[in-house]
């Protein structure tokens, strides 16, 4: 009877049956995995600088350079097109910058800068945030709009603009046409707001604290709040901003909470069968430490002036990867009832603060 076949391994092949790859392997696939970013990263921050260069020009410095990136992006994306070797880097961009850019913007504010909003001021931006919130959550809902996208449009609203928009997608995990829809609606009715409200102080009777409550309270960008609260004049600028970055302080706690609300929806036996865990975003826990730690260590002047505007160009990096991957044809295709939602949402904020500001008065 004929002797049976047998494979012997060569001796390299032999020695290494069934063990890890090694170092050398492991190097040699984490140095290819970082050549693919590469391309993506070098797109995304040519798009962040040249939104940057953009606000050089008259009348266009109003708008974030956030926004600017995201249109641009939008623009080469549609009519060029995203090239293929760029693909890795613009998803670096969506998910590790941006987490880290929102680290980062802890540096922007202190507890005593809370602290000088006062317990009043504090009260009514949190309640302009959640009567905000769930206003347009449940008018999203009536009307029939997708509820991943309508959650985004009210955190931009409520909170503080495309930041808020990208960071509490990474909860919702909408569709990048669903953030690129949210943020234009931020933006367009922000930019209405932006011009409208120093219009207003007069006619409604608002002093330089009021109104720079009301901007910091309902304005949707901070770049938006600080153009128009300082239209009536210093004092009124300079509350303004600090109320506004109160309520950026919110976010964490914001997103945070609704990470953990829609992990409980969607646990729910008649949705799923598996246990999903709450998305926790733990950058968020970042941000907060970083506020602690900027509250309690005298940062150097010198080193803000590098780290704010190295945060903002961070935050135009995502939100130039955010416009490569999003198609047009699709923003129309979601129609008009969202961008009605973001028009009545933000009569809403403006109207329920101002409400709130009067009646403290």
């Amino acid at each position: 009877m004929p002797q049976a076949l047998q494979f012997t391994p060569p001796p390299s092949t032999e020695k290494n049956l069934g063990q890890p790859i090694g170092p050398p392997v492991q190097r040699h696939v984490r140095a290819t995995s970082a050549l693919h970013i590469w391309p993506g990263l070098a797109l995304t921050t040519a798009i962040a600088g040249l939104a940057f260069g953009l606000r050089e020009i008259p009348g266009v410095a109003t708008f974030s350079p956030m926004i600017l990136a995201i249109v641009i992006g939008m623009a080469f994306h549609n009519i060029v097109g995203t090239p293929l070797q760029a693909k890795d880097g613009v998803a670096f961009a969506l998910r590790r910058i941006l987490r880290f850019a929102i680290i980062l913007l802890g540096f922007q504010l202190t507890a005593q800068q809370v602290a000088e909003v006062g317990p009043h001021g504090l009260a009514i931006i949190a309640a302009t945030l959640l009567a905000t919130f769930a206003f347009t959550t449940w008018l999203g809902h009536m009307v029939g709009v997708d509820r991943k996208l309508t959650q985004l449009i009210a955190a931009g609203t409520s909170i503080c603009g495309a930041s808020a928009i990208i960071a509490t997608n990474t909860v919702t995990r909408g569709h990048d046409e669903d953030v690129a829809y949210a943020v234009a609606c931020v933006t367009i009715f922000g930019s209405i707001a932006m011009f409208a409200y120093p219009l207003l102080p007069g006619l409604l009777h608002l002093g330089p604290h009021a109104f720079g409550l009301w901007a910091g309270a309902s304005i949707h960008e901070i770049a938006q709040v600080v153009a128009a609260s300082f239209q009536d004049g210093q004092s009124s600028g300079e509350f303004g901003t600090i109320a506004k970055l109160s309520r950026v302080m919110l976010l964490a706690p914001m997103v945070i909470g609704l990470g953990l609300f829609t992990a409980r929806r969607e646990n729910q036996p008649e949705a799923a069968t598996a246990t999903r865990k709450a998305p926790m975003p733990w950058f968020l826990l970042g941000f907060i430490a970083l506020v602690a730690l900027n509250s309690l260590v005298v940062i150097p002047p010198e080193a803000k002036a590098v780290i704010v505007p190295s945060t903002t160009f961070l935050l135009s990096i995502s939100l130039a990867a955010m416009g490569l991957e999003t198609d047009v044809a699709k923003l129309r295709a979601k129609g008009l009832k969202p961008l009605l939602l973001g028009f009545v949402s933000s009569l809403f904020i403006a109207g329920f603060s101002l409400a709130l500001i009067k009646v403290a008065a």
